[in-house]
């Protein structure tokens, strides 16, 4: 019998949004602060849980797994197939006379350094329409929350079971977890105060009798144009990254790279190599070569990419004002009543 081990560390805690809570079990569902550090921790979790405990549960056909544990090892095949990407020419160039072996490992370097790019391109591309819209408007529309799940027994001798998932505030338009956005009045602080300062930011006014009925339609306006924006430029940042990543520079990054850190001296020329030659790889896709459109394509994928952050940044934070008038609905030729 495969044990329950998505009992064991699972209920360990991230720091939560009062940023106090380090270490501490828990008992509910908690919203987490929306920092790099927490962010890492996330996806580490993710990542390890993906190779073993998911895959375990399915293997021995729990009644516990579920939709969200499907999602989570999808990337599984993801790095299996960046892995057989970046070792594709790399991988048989042995067998290829001299010259076509240095050829095809330049090729299947790039290869790899452009998936490298890719993924992490696309991921921090992302920071490019949250950052501004959270600045500008008070709403996080990537706020993560830890959400304990009581799982059902599995054995005679298995009693609360319980696991953590990783989900986002946001990650439901139709149904958002608004219920962790309110506070606890026990603090003394208002139950709105949430609510009430994106009213303020979102020029709404202040001290409103419902700030939360007043908001939560224009957060959700908020979190429909954002998301739209990271679908588009993500994936235009990680075609930057790919274009990045077949510049010739790296190709002297590679004659001296290693990941031999115990080398101290190598190690250390590797990582600055790669500093420099990051630079000469940029200023060569801004620049470009040949003639004409190719001369300037880099300059295009670049300008749209940064275009597409600007104006989805821009759409996400500015609502039309309504042009109805009380004129317009209302008929005074017939009788009415006001209260």
């Amino acid at each position: 019998m495969i044990l329950p081990v998505n009992n064991i560390n699972r209920k360990t805690g991230f720091t939560a949004d009062n940023g106090e809570q380090k270490g501490v079990e828990y008992t509910h569902d908690t919203l987490l602060k929306n920092s790099y550090a927490n962010r890492a921790k996330i996806g580490v979790d993710k990542f390890i849980n993906a190779f073993t405990v998911y895959p375990a549960k399915g293997m021995k056909g729990s009644k516990n797994a579920n939709f969200y544990e499907f999602l989570t090892m999808g990337t599984i095949p993801y790095l299996v197939g960046s892995g057989m990407l970046m070792a594709i020419f790399n991988g048989v160039n042995k067998y290829y006379p001299p010259f076509h072996r240095v050829m095809s490992k330049q090729t299947g370097n790039k290869l790899a350094l452009g998936v490298v790019f890719y993924g992490i391109m696309k991921n921090i591309s992302k920071d490019f329409i949250t950052k501004p819209v959270k600045m500008l408007t008070g709403v996080d529309t990537e706020q993560p929350y830890a959400k304990v799940i009581y799982e059902l027994p599995e054995d005679i001798n298995d009693t609360d079971i319980t696991s953590i998932e990783h989900h986002k505030v946001f990650e439901s338009v139709e149904f958002p977890r608004w219920d962790l956005l309110y506070n606890n009045e026990s603090n003394g602080k208002p139950r709105n105060e949430y609510y009430d300062k994106i009213a303020k930011k979102l020029g709404l006014g202040e001290n409103l009798k419902d700030s939360d009925q007043e908001v939560k339609p224009r957060i959700k306006e908020i979190v429909v144009k954002s998301n739209m924006a990271k679908n588009i430029s993500s994936y235009l940042w990680a075609a930057v990254g790919v274009a990045l990543a077949a510049q010739e520079p790296w190709e002297n990054f590679f004659n001296v790279f290693t990941l031999k850190f115990w080398k101290g001296k190598d190690f250390l020329n590797s990582v600055k190599s790669f500093g420099r030659n990051f630079v000469k790889a940029s200023k060569e896709l801004w620049q470009g070569s040949g003639s004409g459109l190719k001369k300037q394509s880099g300059k295009i994928l670049i300008g749209l990419a940064v275009l597409s952050s600007v104006l989805g940044v821009a759409n996400a934070v500015i609502s039309p004002k309504s042009k109805l008038k009380s004129s317009d609905v209302i008929d005074k030729s017939k009788g009415y009543l006001v209260s």
